[in-house]
């Protein structure tokens, strides 16, 4: 009997919790109510079965307990009741099922007047793309992805130059404003959830899934990946933070774009020397000199970013836009005291990459002497090098160590001793991160490698602005 008491006591305990739980959903998003009303119905229909399987067992318990010289009746077969069940049994999957079906239509029937927001998913941290000015997000090709172009943009598709690129986890929202969410992996199955938006959607490889929301609540919300994505898959977190308008505008314009970016970005190493590889394999330096002199053609010393005068009397800057043309069309824009004497060139993809890395190393980062323009330069030598996707400037916790009160810190590693953030340790973690690995975090940083003139310029931006107050 004692059996059956408790069994009857958990249906009627779990039914009046049920009522009685202050636990309830809260509305922080437009598609709250429908996903509620589809949850709320998956709880009603397997709280209807919970209860009939619950006091079923109770009766038969009860009914069927041991008695002296009692026997069980033979039934093999009930047809009647394997109809019920099978009836039962299907209603209750449409009911749950088919309801989801106009709530999914509905999760990505888009609004025409939604804004656009991409979010970029890879091991482990979440980064985030919105339109500039133009109003229109760039094309993008997962084979464009370098350090220089983070989210894979085709240079050659002038509505990407004014995104603004978001490095950091956290992502900023302007309230009661509907938004259209894509999602793109670089690498492996993601899942971008907000739980108290009720947004949830994955992140596929190779494709671009979407789904729109409006968020109604101002206040910060947490992001989690939902989908196991390897060895840091905790540690995939991020924050939306739901701003008032004029809020919003402010954060969005201290936000840099792609072109920005761009001017900012050093190429690496190795691509400068490829560069300069199809550079002579074209026979470019025969007439374009690297020593300032003047030849066949304007000398390269210094070309990136400099302003030309053209015969016609206009002038341009030398950026990745007019030097596509100059290999494609040379005669197009002809610069003042030189003869249209260049052949066009047909090159592949990647020898023009390679060969705009090596024109752009022609102007070397030169940081000012003042100690507030070596901080700023720093800035935006972290921002363009994605460091600040994996370490936040407001104490919270992401892939790696917060950056807020970095400079002069003392920091517990994995083998028990301690160091103290300074000018070594801080080149050492870049050069060979997982030499010194901070407690409580995994060892996944991949080295990266700075000029002198760039690490001067970020230590200079981590003791200005990064020190312990």
């Amino acid at each position: 009997m004692w059996v059956a008491a408790a069994l009857l006591i958990v249906v009627v305990g779990s039914v009046a919790f049920n009522f009685l739980t202050p636990w309830w959903f809260g509305e922080a998003a437009s598609n709250w109510g429908s996903i509620d009303d589809i949850v709320l119905l998956t709880f009603w229909v397997c709280g209807v079965v919970f209860i009939l399987v619950g006091l079923s067992l109770v009766f038969s318990i009860y009914k069927y307990r041991f008695r002296q010289g009692a026997r069980a009746h033979y039934e093999p077969e009930n047809t009647r009741l394997e109809l019920w069940l099978t009836v039962g049994t299907s209603l209750g999957v449409v009911a749950m099922l088919g309801p989801g079906l106009f709530v999914w239509d509905e999760f990505v029937r888009v609004p025409a007047e939604a804004s656009e927001m991409e979010v970029f998913g890879e091991q482990w941290r979440w980064r985030y793309r919105l339109p500039g000015t133009d109003g229109k997000l760039g094309t993008t090709d997962i084979r464009n992805i370098s350090m220089r172009n983070p989210f894979g943009l085709n240079d050659d598709d002038p509505n990407g130059l004014d995104d603004v690129l978001i490095q950091s986890s956290e992502i900023h929202l302007p309230v009661n404003v509907p938004v259209k969410a894509l999602l793109r992996s670089k690498d492996v199955l993601h899942d971008f959830f907000v739980p108290e938006f009720r947004a949830k959607m994955d992140l596929v490889p190779g494709m671009v899934t979407y789904f729109w929301f409006t968020p109604t609540k101002l206040g910060e919300f947490e992001i989690l990946c939902a989908e196991y994505c390897g060895s840091s898959h905790y540690l995939m977190r991020g924050v939306v933070a739901v701003d008032r308008p004029e809020e919003y505008q402010v954060w969005l314009h201290s936000q840099p774009t792609y072109a920005e970016l761009l001017a900012a970005a050093r190429p690496s190493n190795r691509d400068i020397a490829e560069g300069r590889t199809v550079a002579e394999t074209n026979g470019c330096l025969a007439c374009h000199s690297l020593d300032g002199s003047q030849v066949v053609g304007p000398t390269w010393q210094g070309l990136w970013g400099r302003s030309e005068r053209l015969v016609d009397g206009s002038v341009i800057t030398v950026d990745e836009a007019y030097v596509r043309e100059s290999i494609v069309s040379p005669s197009a824009k002809i610069i003042d005291g030189f003869a249209p004497v260049m052949l066009s060139y047909d090159l592949p993809e990647s020898d023009i990459q390679t060969l705009l890395a090596f024109l752009r190393s022609t102007s070397t980062f030169a940081p000012v002497d003042a100690a507030e323009g070596l901080a700023d330069a720093g800035e935006v030598l972290v921002q363009s090098r994605g460091c600040l996707a994996c370490h936040s400037l407001d104490g919270t916790k992401g892939v790696g160590p917060t950056w807020r009160g970095l400079w002069g810190r003392k920091e517990y590693l994995t083998d028990g001793s301690v160091v103290s953030v300074d000018a070594a340790y801080f080149r050492e973690s870049i050069e060979h991160p997982n030499a010194k690995v901070v407690e409580g975090f995994a060892p996944v940083m991949l080295p990266y490698q700075f000029t002198d003139e760039e690490f001067e310029a970020m230590v200079a931006y981590a003791v200005e602005r990064l020190t312990v107050p």
